[in-house]
């Protein structure tokens, strides 16, 4: 599943790109797109998880997510093999409808792709565990090992399609790969589901919860008042009718009203949950440039990396990364789980050090006497991208967030010719402190997956993780906001500090949580974890730091 989406997410940028002209408009509108649907719906797809049976929400976001991937790749398809015939007719207006047919549809495949990932991730993989927190963590651990294998090896397979074949075949392999990957992995989630009976019993909602316990009660003191069987299970049925005649029957209005009322119901079970400064410690280090996405890598290309080693530096990134897993796992089992929080935040920043570092360095284009708006206007309006950086930009993309790709055309203009010689002190230590960093960011990052896991009532796990996703994507959308006010080069160092204030911030965070939760046990191994702090005094609590 995941080589699916990485390949896809990977392809999707590639083939926007080329089909606009080597423009990245469509990149950054489709990017756009995605990161705002996520962050508007996040609460309504997990609470649509929370209300569905497991296998049934499976079921249909795995249906919808690859479905729409084929429809898109045939689209894709089409458009490469008539771009000609379909730019003449009705002055270019039914290419520009295929472009939108293809952003809106792959926006619903990757809206099917945050709810197969809450219901697969954050909640069947705790069933599975069984209460058995090592396992927990040891599947946890073992995910992202994959997920850091597939984001290398997806836009490599995609990429040597595209390069020594054409996008046409590219597309094909595409819906081929997404047909076959449904077909097995819905066997694969069918003998899961088989194999772990407890994956069939789901628990209500809270208001479902309370009146099924009414009702019991009802019954139960009418049961001791007549003492007829018969008649007692009559009177189940009956208050089982009333009830869903009072429940299930709503009007015009409250369903006019009910995504508003999901959304808002989210936010607030999100702001009562124990871990709610863990989750927004989480959200704020997506407020960060420091990432290998395409701001970052295109950045290095302008500063003197070439294409190759930014690939090795890629997978140097991986590696660490996958080292962070092993770590976490390791920690956890020593120290426990929320003490694991506060050392691999205290790594990640130690490694961001030679980030900050870099900034001063010989090679650093940081100047702020350079305004970020000197050549905005000409970009936007009429500007010429320079191809070899786009491409390059495009081929090292994260596609994670693309919108983040219109951005790296902003700056290429202002850079230094490329037969200039640029020191590379203060770029290699951006990298080494980026990649060191990987480390304590992917520990941190499956601390947070576990917490929420073990701490998430299990009726609530969709919604609570839905707004999670919305918070990340909400800070990541600030993200793009921040770097669209300073494209330049010479603003980058700027960025890179107030990216490391934001993942301090998101530290601290998490170090109000753990210390609400353990005191001064903070600085202390201890492999027991303790039960979190009840929500109404975690946030009447203003000691902490």
């Amino acid at each position: 599943a995941l080589q699916g989406d990485r390949m896809w997410h990977f392809a999707v940028s590639l083939f926007l790109v080329e089909l606009y002209g080597n423009s990245l408009l469509l990149t950054a509108i489709y990017g756009l797109v995605v990161a705002s649907s996520v962050f508007l719906l996040g609460a309504i797809i997990g609470a649509w998880v929370d209300k569905n049976p497991r296998l049934k929400v499976a079921r249909i976001s795995l249906a919808v997510q690859n479905i729409s991937v084929m429809i898109c790749g045939i689209v894709l398809m089409v458009v490469f093999l008539y771009k000609a015939e379909l730019l003449s007719m009705y002055q270019g207006w039914l290419l520009i409808l295929c472009y939108a047919i293809v952003i809106s549809i792959a926006d619903v495949a990757n809206l099917a792709s945050t709810a197969m990932s809450i219901t697969i991730q954050r909640d069947w993989v705790v069933v599975v565990a069984g209460g058995d927190k090592n396992q927990l963590a040891d599947m946890n651990a073992t995910m992202r090992r994959i997920d850091q294998l597939t984001n290398i090896l997806a836009p490599m397979a995609v990429g040597q399609i595209v390069t020594f074949g054409s996008s046409v075949i590219g597309c094909v392999f595409i819906v081929a790969w997404n047909f076959a990957s449904m077909c097995l992995e819905y066997l694969v989630l069918w003998k899961v589901y088989r194999k772990t009976p407890a994956l069939a019993h789901k628990a209500g909602r809270k208001k479902e919860q309370e009146l099924k316990q009414l009702n019991v009660n009802s019954v139960d003191s009418t049961s001791n008042n007549h003492g007829n069987p018969a008649e007692d299970d009559h009177l189940m049925e009956e208050k089982a009718e009333s009830s869903i005649e009072m429940t299930v029957e709503p009007g015009c209005f409250h369903r006019m009203t009910e995504p508003f009322l999901i959304l808002r119901d989210g936010w607030v079970a999100y702001y009562r949950q124990p871990v709610f400064w863990a989750g927004m410690g989480l959200s704020f280090l997506y407020m960060t440039v420091l990432g290998f996405d395409s701001i970052t890598t295109g950045y290095a290309y302008t500063q003197g990396l070439s294409a190759f080693i930014l690939s090795l530096l890629m997978g140097a990134s991986a590696v660490f990364g996958i080292m962070g897993t092993v770590a976490f796992t390791w920690l956890r089992r020593v120290c426990g789980l929320v003490p694991t929080g506060i050392i691999s935040g205290i790594a990640h920043l130690c490694s961001l050090v030679l980030c900050t570092v870099s900034v001063f360095m010989p090679g650093s284009p940081f100047d702020l006497n350079v305004s970020p708006f000197e050549n905005l206007g000409t970009h936007l309006f009429g500007g010429q991208p320079d191809s070899t950086v786009s491409s390059a930009i495009v081929h090292q993309e994260n596609f994670t967030g693309t919108i983040q790709s219109l951005l790296n055309d902003f700056n290429t203009t202002t850079t230094q010719p490329h037969d200039v010689s640029i020191p590379l002190t203060s770029v290699s230590l951006l990298f080494a402190g980026i990649i060191a960093g990987r480390v304590g960011l992917w520990s941190f990052d499956l601390t947070i997956t576990q917490l929420l896991q073990e701490n998430v009532m299990e009726s609530e796990r969709g919604i609570i993780n839905g707004v999670q996703n919305s918070m990340n994507n909400l800070l990541d959308l600030l993200h793009f906001i921040m770097v669209i006010l300073g494209p330049n080069p010479e603003a980058f160092g700027l960025l890179v500090l107030i990216s490391i204030s934001f993942i301090a911030m998101g530290h601290m965070m998490y170090f109000r949580f753990a210390y609400q939760n353990i005191g001064r046990q903070l600085f202390s191994c201890s492999t027991s974890d303790p039960r979190p702090v009840p929500s109404n005094q975690q946030h009447m609590d203003t000691s902490a730091v």
